[in-house]
């Protein structure tokens, strides 16, 4: 199957063309048709899978029928970077078709905010959105919505994680409730579920099946308590010849923490958190894609929101918390039939998510020793060993920890 056989106008096509598309993935090739079918629509796809194309496409064959100066097409996503690789994907898409988009996101300054407020008043035909941002253009009464004739919720579940519940719902509210919906998202919990019932009529499903992590990934497991992590951490990016790393740390405030003591360790890296302003997060990303940057650290937003090949080790200061994040994470490595290294710390609260992993994968990983020095390190745990007078409340309980970290 091609591109060709949908029939997409002739604009459209060359769009199509100009960026080397041939071949519809498997989301694409089952997407496309229903939504120009005018059907809602619910679909489970990982990132990297083209789902991105697989929306943009037939949106913009139907807009494409009749141009009109209207916003006719709203798609929210939960940060600024997927935003802006949306837009630019529906520019070089749309570049012959005379369809116009625009990125609405934070943390710009004034004159960012004002090229916004501008493209919004001109009625650009698509807006792709974080939803912080687009609500500030709504309640300023700058923004109408009441044209809309199609939203996406792309990566719908991280959405969700990040708290954006109330805000999708309040943006929903401004909406014409004859419109087209279509929900993206790379995970389907329950309460993606729920959200699709409550914005969604009748839609068609969608689920392609979660992909193994590729084989040319070296997975590698070390088990090491909360004390160990971080000179763990430091020995491994001393110690490796690696080019290009990315690190996923669970809070920012943990990412924040750890670039300092890197910078302490004359580290060359960079934190990535949503705290920066959005120039300096391309400054950022833009350095790491030219090699100018060798380590960055960050959230598992990043792990969605960067596209960057020749990566070669990912570590996962904290193991995920939901399995199919763990084959995203990873997934920034051994791209393009590419090798690299995938290292994730586990310690004694993390065996239900190893093990989670390890039934997602079907295989078991391979466990590193942590390093005799590092092995060592005993860890510090905070107990309250409850007796008559309460003495021994608030005093710290010291344990030395084998190597699968069970009290000696």
């Amino acid at each position: 199957m091609t591109f060709q056989d949908f029939n997409f106008n002739e604009h459209l096509s060359d769009g199509l063309n100009s960026m080397g598309y041939i071949n519809p993935t498997p989301i694409q090739s089952m997407a496309i048709p229903a939504i120009l079918q005018g059907k809602d629509l619910i679909a489970c796809a990982q990132t990297g899978t083209g789902k991105t194309a697989a929306f943009l496409l037939p949106v913009l064959e139907k807009i494409g029928r009749n141009i009109e100066e209207k916003t006719l097409a709203l798609i929210l996503t939960p940060t600024r970077e997927l935003a802006q690789q949306i837009d630019q994907q529906a520019e070089g898409l749309a570049y012959f078709t005379g369809i116009s988009s625009i990125a609405v996101f934070g943390g710009g300054d004034g004159h960012v905010y004002e090229q916004q407020r501008r493209g919004i008043q001109n009625n650009v035909n698509i807006i792709i959105a974080t939803p912080g941002r687009l609500i500030a253009h709504l309640t300023s009464g700058v923004l109408k919505l009441d044209q809309i004739k199609y939203l996406i919720l792309d990566e719908a579940d991280r959405m969700l994680d990040m708290g954006f519940s109330d805000d999708i719902m309040r943006i929903i509210s401004y909406l014409p409730k004859q419109r087209q919906t279509l929900l993206f998202s790379a995970t389907m919990p329950g309460r993606i579920r729920n959200l699709a019932k409550s914005v969604l009529t009748d839609p068609e499903q969608i689920n392609i099946a979660l992909s193994q992590p590729a084989v040319g990934i070296d997975q590698q497991i070390y088990r090491a308590h909360d004390a160990q992590k971080t000179p763990l951490l430091l020995h491994l990016l001393k110690e490796g010849a690696y080019v290009s790393t990315i690190i996923f740390a669970s809070r920012k405030e943990l990412v924040k923490s750890l670039y300092k003591e890197m910078k302490a360790a004359k580290i060359n890296v960079a934190a990535f958190h949503s705290d920066l302003e959005q120039k300096e997060r391309e400054e950022i990303l833009l350095q790491f894609k030219n090699k100018q940057l060798p380590v960055i650290i960050g959230t598992d937003a990043l792990s969605r929101g960067i596209d960057v090949e020749g990566i070669d080790l990912v570590i996962n200061y904290d193991a995920p918390g939901d399995a199919e994040d763990y084959i995203h994470r990873i997934g920034r490595t051994a791209r393009a039939e590419t090798t690299g290294t995938a290292i994730t710390f586990v310690n004694h609260r993390d065996e239900r998510k190893l093990k989670s992993i390890e039934d997602l994968i079907d295989r078991k990983l391979p466990q590193h020793e942590i390093p005799p020095h590092i092995a060592s390190i005993a860890e510090v745990r905070s107990a309250h060993v409850p007796n008559k007078n309460n003495r021994d409340r608030g005093k710290k309980k010291v344990w030395n920890k084998g190597p699968r970290n069970k009290p000696q």
